[in-house]
């Protein structure tokens, strides 16, 4: 297998799926080809179809740090609400549609999403789900095993911190990461087993595209996986963040986990090997309470707030940080402990009226303010 773990370290890419809505009724529309028809040519290749039309992706190029992945995203969300605008439709973003179903919706015309459909049949078809990708650089294959084997152990904390899809076709689910278990629908997902390396990851690979299992590694949706053809790491367990701000907030945290863990393979230290089920459960707790409940403190029994954890982390992480000129988004992650999550403000908006379609239209105010003061089409002032 080939590979492009050649650096420069700690680049990033950031990938968002975005919700496609009209704008009056707030309700999903099968939009994206003729999205993609009117979209900027400057923003060709950032701006991109998903398995179903009425998600819509926009992505990074190759950032140099977090503040340019920032300003890119910024710009694209800006850009593809304006295009959305001039169809009577508009752009929101948050890990679930509140009041969406999926038997309403079309899957996008595409070779590899018909093949997708002819492999998973029903189950694909209410993968009516949004997330948050982001990419980090690595500069060397062992290296990248090493940091995808160490993020297993984060999974939780990024998924509690990003949680964002309380609602699931017009019910309160209970959740605070109902995508989650909906996810969990498709094969080859959650916690990625551990990898003795990269020969061995190599080897097990090849095997399952040898066994017909998949067509390349890209079939396998795993919450975090490496990606040889790019060089990076990719985390994918997040859900799609409402505030642009917590996007960068969460981008920045990834970025600083993964160049500590990736120290740590250079400095030839050997990671904590936990119980596959211990990893799992804890994930399943971020996906119950968010930031509102308990996690377990691996290596240790005991349990504590996510809220408590995520603090510990930032305080930890925040030298690597500053290295990487990320100190202040970095620093954004404690503003998010204690505004809230997207989904604990989803429910706190739910529960002054009950209404699901003023929800939604909050939801997308909320995705049309950028990370700094800015004047939009309007003429009205928007902040993060």
């Amino acid at each position: 297998m080939e590979h492009h773990f050649t650096g420069p370290p700690y680049t990033l890419g950031v990938e968002e799926e975005l919700m496609i809505v009209d704008a009056k009724t707030m309700d999903l529309v099968p939009a994206i080809e003729e999205m993609m028809v009117d979209v900027p040519p400057e923003t060709e290749g950032q701006v991109k179809p998903e398995l179903l039309q009425s998600v819509l992706e926009i992505a990074t190029d190759v950032c140099r740090n977090v503040s340019e992945a920032a300003g890119q995203l910024d710009e694209l969300r800006r850009r593809v609400r304006q295009t959305a605008e001039k169809k009577g439709l508009t752009i929101g973003s948050a890990g679930t549609h509140p009041f969406a179903r999926w038997e309403d919706q079309r899957i996008v015309d595409r070779e590899r999403y018909h093949e997708i459909l002819d492999a998973l049949g029903f189950v694909v078809r209410q993968e009516l789900l949004f997330g948050l990708h982001v990419h980090v650089g690595i500069d060397d294959p062992e290296k990248a095993i090493h940091v995808a084997n160490g993020m297993r152990v984060h999974i939780p904390i990024l998924l509690a911190l990003s949680s964002n899809s309380p609602f699931w076709r017009g019910m309160a689910t209970n959740l605070m990461s109902a995508r989650t278990p909906i996810f969990r629908l498709l094969p080859r997902v959650g916690v990625p087993q551990r990898f003795d390396g990269w020969a061995d990851y190599q080897a097990r690979i090849e095997f399952m595209v040898e066994a017909g299992a998949i067509v390349d590694y890209t079939f396998l949706w795993w919450d975090v996986r490496p990606h040889p053809n790019l060089g990076t790491v990719e985390v994918r367990c997040c859900d799609a963040q409402t505030r642009l701000d917590h996007t960068i907030a969460i981008t920045a945290l990834i970025q600083a986990m993964c160049k500590e863990l990736a120290e740590h393979h250079e400095a030839g230290y050997e990671l904590g090997t936990f119980p596959h089920e211990l990893l799992e459960e804890n994930k399943w707790l971020a996906a119950r309470y968010g930031l509102t409940g308990d996690l377990i403190d691996l290596p240790q029994s005991a349990r504590v707030p996510a809220r408590e954890l995520a603090r510990r982390l930032v305080d930890r992480l925040l030298p690597h940080a500053r290295e990487l000129g990320a100190a202040r988004e970095l620093e954004t992650v404690i503003e998010l402990t204690e505004g809230g999550t997207g989904a604990e403000r989803q429910l706190a908006d739910w529960r002054a009226d009950r209404d699901l379609r003023a929800l939604v239209r909050k939801i997308v105010a909320s995705t049309a303010r950028g990370i700094r003061g800015r004047i939009d089409d309007a003429g009205a002032r928007t902040r993060s």
